[in-house]
């Protein structure tokens, strides 16, 4: 069984290509094993693929998951998202190229955010308090400077999981209403690479949900930031202890 698998960030990078045909030895292909012949396959990635999840038509896989041959898979190496199918070193794709949820509460683009246009989304009648998370390039952690940082993420995958937090946010604060965006390729020092608002009848709610947004778009939004140093440069991924996006 022949299988196209997408590739992002380090794994990316490591193997030199976005995308890979596999042929599975076997018979009864599921994540756990696909992801065992993988790194078999490529050595040079090994590591880097165990620490992967599988996601199968746009959805974090279980391990036990039954594989088709027609599936959209994707490997997604530990997520970065908020601290951009789009590569920030891909030429062909326009700057200016925008992705949208219908609802049009959670973008993905290459272009500058507005952080007013992102609250204005949220802002209604009926609700006193608004609240709108901002991040932006750092340029020193330590003594390590940070010349920029580039973006890259799973984008139709993104979008999904950013209006599912949206979704998730709902549920645990009845009427707080939340609008994402995320920003790809090249975010210079001190520019915005991720906005979140949210809104509500009081402004308990939109702490905590704001603080909410942002540790499950790191946690669960197939997004990936790379850092680029003078001397140097390094994909970073999730940081905090062992990483399941499943959680």
């Amino acid at each position: 069984m022949k299988f196209t698998i997408q590739l992002f960030a380090g794994i990316a990078e490591r193997l030199n290509t976005s995308q890979i045909e596999f042929e599975y030895d076997g018979d009864a292909p599921t994540a756990s094993k696909l992801k065992e012949q993988l790194g078999q396959a490529y050595p040079e990635a090994a590591s880097q693929i165990r620490s992967s999840f599988l996601a199968v038509n746009q959805n974090y896989a279980p391990a036990d998951t039954p594989l088709k041959v027609e599936d959209e898979l994707a490997l997604i190496p530990p997520v970065s998202g908020g601290d951009g199918t789009v590569r920030p070193h891909d030429d062909k794709q326009p700057h200016t190229q925008e992705h949208r949820t219908e609802d049009g509460l959670y973008m993905i683009t290459h272009a500058p955010l507005s952080v007013e246009d992102t609250t204005n989304l949220v802002i209604t009648a009926n609700h006193g308090a608004a609240l709108t998370f901002v991040g932006t390039t750092r340029e020193m952690t330590g003594e390590q400077r940070t010349v920029h940082l580039e973006y890259e993420a799973y984008v139709p995958m993104a979008l999904s999981h950013m209006a599912a937090i949206g979704t998730e946010i709902a549920e645990r604060w009845p009427g707080v209403r939340c609008a994402i965006s995320h920003r790809i390729g090249k975010v210079d020092v001190a520019e915005i690479s991720v906005v979140i608002a949210v809104s509500s009848p009081h402004r308990s709610d939109c702490y905590d949900a704001s603080r909410y947004a942002i540790e499950r778009l790191k946690q669960t939004v197939p997004i990936w930031k790379k850092e680029i140093w003078e001397d140097g440069s390094e994909w970073k991924g999730h940081q905090l202890g062992p990483w399941n996006p499943m959680n």
